[in-house]
């Protein structure tokens, strides 16, 4: 009956369990995560920050921030230097979280297709194409969206809508 007992507290410790985060602290996380990609492309990163705190499970906002901002520094134009700026702020019920950057943009013919698996934009970047396919998956389980706008050869600006519980 003990061996039940330890496993049952052992499943329940790697569950995807929501709590209240400060967006903040998630941002400072990721920025120390991707501190040598950073340094390397002398990417400068602002955040303006009018709303931070949410109810979500931290490794999910977690990883669906990091995949954003690792793709802006990986997909930069070579002719300027990095400049990605990160924003949130309340509008309903929602919480939105704005990570917008000056890069290579995404041509309108592939805006469509950039959610799905294994797809990618650029063959020319490293990457697997499961990015920001795992970024709707996180949104969509939660209640929530993500939205894309952008300009090829301008930048992007990636939105996430997450549900406010109070």
């Amino acid at each position: 009956m003990h061996d039940l007992t330890d496993a049952r507290e052992h499943e329940h410790r790697y569950k995807a369990v929501e709590e209240l985060l400060d967006f903040e602290s998630i941002v400072e996380d990721v920025r120390l995560t991707l501190a040598p990609q950073i340094k390397e492309s002398n990417a400068k990163i602002k955040s303006d920050i009018g709303f931070s705190e949410i109810l979500f499970v931290r490794r999910k906002l977690r990883s669906a921030v990091y995949n954003l901002i690792n793709n802006s520094i990986k997909y930069r134009s070579a002719g300027r230097m990095p400049e990605i700026l990160i924003r949130t702020y309340r509008e309903g019920d929602e919480m939105v979280i704005v990570v917008s950057d000056n890069g290579i943009g995404i041509p309108q013919s592939e805006i469509g297709k950039i959610f799905q698996k294994y797809q990618r934009v650029a063959s020319s970047v490293d990457g697997s194409g499961i990015g920001l396919y795992l970024v709707k998956e996180i949104m969509e389980a939660s209640g929530g969206r993500i939205t894309v706008s952008s300009e090829f050869g301008k930048g992007s600006e990636f939105r996430l809508y997450l549900k406010i519980t109070e």
